[in-house]
C-alpha cells in the first residue's frame, strides 16, 4: 500500500491561469511568506527572550505563532514550487500528508483560543486563584491537550484515506485540504460520521466555550472598576479579532469541501489563498500591535534612537497607518489581479473579491483606529463597552 500512495500522482487544478501568471503568483507568496517568517519570529523573539513575558497568556500568543510558522513552512515550498511549475502534481502520500498538517494546525488553533479564553477570565474574574489555577504545568498540559487532541482526530481520517480507493485523480484545489474526499471513488460513511464529531469536538464546542467565556468576561467587567475594565479590553480584543477572522476562513475552508459542484475554480483559488495569505500574517500583527507589553518591547526594538516621547508618539499615530496600508493594498492587489484576468475570471470571483473591498475595509478602519489611536480609544472606552454606569 506504501509503494501505491507513493506512485500515486494528483493533479492540483485549483489554479487560474497559472502557465500566464505564475511570476505574479510567485511574486505575491514569497513576500507574504517572508513576512510571515520574519513577523513571527519577532514577536516569538521577544516572547522568548523577555522575562516578563514569560507569563500564561503571552506563552499561549507563542503557541499560535509557532502553529502560524508551521502552518506556512508546511505550505509555502509545495504552492511556491507549483506555480513556477509546468505541472502542478503530488504525491498521494505527499498530498496526506498536508492534509494532516493543515486539519491538525488548524484544529489545535481553536483549542489554543479556547485555552486562551479561559486564561483572560480566571485572570479578570478570578485574580486571586489566577496564580493557583494557571500555574506552570497547568499551562503545559494545556498545550500538550491542544496539540494531542487534534493530532489524534487528524490522525483517524488520514490514515482511513490512506486506505480508501482512489478513482478521481485531479484535485479541485492548490493545496491538499478536506478536499481531498472528492477524489475517493465512494463517499466513507466512517469518515463523514467521524468528521462531523472532529468538527463538534474542535471547532463547535471550544466556540461555544470561548463566547461563552467573553460572555462572562463582559458581564463582569462591566460591573468592576475602570482598571478592570482597561485590562478586559487591552487583553481580551485582539484574541477576538483573531478569533473573528479564524472563525471566517475555517467557515470559508468547510464550505469549499462541501459544495463541490457549483462552486467555480476561481471561487476555490481566492478562499484557498485567504487562508494561507492572510490569517498567518494577521496573528502577529494584531498581538504585536495591540498587546500592551509586547507593542512596548517592540517599540524598543525597532524605534530606538529618539528620545522616549518621540518613539511613543510615533508607535501611537503611525502604526495604525501601517496596519491600514497594508490592510488596503492586499484589497488593491487583488483587485489589480482581477482587472488584468477579466478574460476567464467568473462573476462569482468578481462578486466575492468586491465584497471584500466593499465591506472589509470600510469596517477595518474603525476597528484599527479606535482601538490605536489614544484619544479616539479613550473617549470610545468611556462610551462603549465597558462604561461604568
Amino acid at each position: 500500500m506504501g509503494d501505491d500512495l507513493n506512485l500515486t500522482s494528483i493533479t492540483l487544478d485549483g489554479y487560474v491561469q497559472v502557465n500566464k501568471y505564475g511570476g505574479v503568483y510567485f511574486v505575491i507568496m514569497f513576500t507574504v511568506y517572508i513576512l510571515i517568517v520574519c513577523s513571527n519570529s519577532t514577536v516569538l523573539y521577544l516572547i522568548w527572550n523577555h522575562q516578563d513575558l514569560h507569563e500564561p497568556m503571552y506563552i499561549f500568543i507563542a503557541a499560535l505563532l509557532v502553529n502560524s510558522l508551521l502552518f506556512s513552512t508546511g505550505m509555502y515550498p509545495k504552492l511556491l514550487t507549483d506555480v513556477v511549475s509546468e505541472q502542478q502534481v503530488i504525491s498521494y502520500s505527499a498530498c496526506l500528508f498536508q492534509f494532516f498538517i493543515f486539519n491538525f494546525l488548524g484544529s489545535s488553533e481553536f483549542l489554543l483560543l479556547a485555552v486562551m479564553a479561559y486564561d483572560r477570565y480566571v485572570s479578570i474574574c478570578k485574580p486571586l486563584q489566577y496564580p493557583t489555577i494557571m500555574k506552570k504545568t497547568s499551562v503545559i498540559i494545556f498545550l500538550a491537550l491542544a496539540w494531542f487532541v487534534s493530532a489524534c482526530h487528524t490522525t483517524v481520517p488520514t490514515i482511513l484515506s490512506a486506505q480508501t480507493k482512489l478513482c478521481n485523480f485531479t484535485l479541485k484545489g492548490i493545496l491538499c485540504n478536506n478536499a481531498i474526499y472528492g477524489l475517493h471513488c465512494v463517499g466513507s460513511r466512517v469518515i463523514t460520521i467521524y468528521g462531523v464529531v472532529a468538527l463538534l469536538d474542535l471547532a463547535v464546542l471550544p466556540l461555544f466555550f470561548i463566547v461563552f467565556t467573553y460572555t462572562k468576561i463582559l458581564i463582569i467587567a462591566h460591573r468592576s472598576s475602570r482598571e478592570v475594565r482597561k485590562k478586559a479590553a487591552e487583553t481580551c480584543l485582539p484574541h477576538l479579532l483573531v478569533l473573528i477572522s479564524f472563525f471566517c476562513l475555517s467557515a470559508y475552508d468547510i464550505i469549499i469541501a462541501r459544495v463541490k459542484s457549483n462552486f467555480p475554480k476561481p471561487a476555490h483559488l481566492v478562499m484557498t489563498l485567504q487562508i494561507v495569505l492572510y490569517h498567518p500574517l494577521f496573528n502577529p500583527l494584531i498581538y504585536g500591535l495591540k498587546m500592551k507589553e509586547i507593542t512596548k518591547h517592540l517599540k524598543r526594538l525597532f524605534v530606538y534612537r529618539s528620545s522616549r516621547a518621540v518613539r511613543k508618539k510615533a508607535a501611537e499615530t503611525c502604526l495604525p497607518h501601517l496596519l491600514v496600508l497594508v490592510s488596503f493594498s492586499c484589497l488593491s492587489i487583488y483587485d489589480i489581479i482581477i482587472a488584468r484576468m477579466e478574460s476567464n475570471f467568473s462573476k462569482t470571483v468578481h462578486l466575492v473579491m468586491t465584497l471584500q473591498v466593499v465591506l472589509y475595509n470600510p469596517l477595518f478602519n474603525p476597528l484599527i483606529y479606535g482601538l490605536k489611536m489614544k484619544e479616539i480609544s479613550k473617549h470610545l472606552n468611556m462610551l462603549l463597552p465597558f462604561r461604568k454606569f
